[in-house]
């Protein structure tokens, strides 16, 4: 964490607030070719906000492509160069939770996607409005990549946005703290960073 960063949160978290567990699945888990090597380091803090509440945790799946080629435009060009990672040559128990997580789900629920935005498509958005959302919790892996498009998303959407910054993993410091300082401070108004500790506080 950047020196001299601020947490910005001091509002309670509403009851109705929704933890966004982001892509904290076995295909990221170290060793294989996507391996997040932080992975295992921040599962415990993820735990910790999936068991606050687990009937309002959402858990994403990224999903690859079937077979290599599989796709359009870049993802086309994206899977034959990641082809060991798609469903036909790794196998479909790539895209299952880390073993951890899934004694959660449900009453946790999984919205799968396959791209890294979850909201793209609008299912995740029509279940969150028909909850009447308000507040999303994120936590989850990559923070420069699926991490960061549901934090924009968010964003977009007009949620009230909390970020998780301990429950948050990247393959590197440099991209970790990029994106801690990002919405740390240019987009403070719209992101609030807070470790797992003050966020179960406020979280009621």
């Amino acid at each position: 964490m950047p020196e001299n960063m601020k947490n910005e949160i001091l509002r309670p978290i509403p009851a109705n607030a929704i933890h966004i567990c982001v892509d904290m699945q076995q295909m990221f888990m170290p060793p294989g070719p996507w391996a997040v090597d932080w992975l295992p380091e921040t599962l415990p803090k993820v735990i910790q906000l999936v068991e606050r509440q687990p009937a309002r945790t959402v858990f994403t799946r990224f999903i690859p492509a079937r077979r290599p080629g599989d796709g359009t435009g870049q993802w086309r060009d994206y899977y034959l160069r990641w082809a060991d990672m798609t469903l036909e040559r790794a196998g479909a128990d790539i895209i299952e939770l880390a073993p951890e997580l899934r004694r959660f789900v449900p009453p946790a629920r999984q919205f799968d996607k396959f791209v890294y935005s979850p909201w793209f498509g609008g299912r995740l958005q029509r279940a969150l409005a028909q909850d009447a959302v308000d507040t999303v919790i994120v936590s989850g892996g990559e923070a420069d990549m699926c991490v960061l498009a549901t934090l924009l998303g968010a964003i977009d959407f007009g949620y009230r946005t909390v970020l998780a910054q301990d429950a948050i993993c990247s393959t590197s410091n440099e991209a970790y703290d990029a994106i801690v300082s990002l919405f740390s401070k240019r987009y403070s108004h719209h992101v609030e960073v807070a470790p797992v500790e003050v966020i179960l506080e406020l979280w009621r």
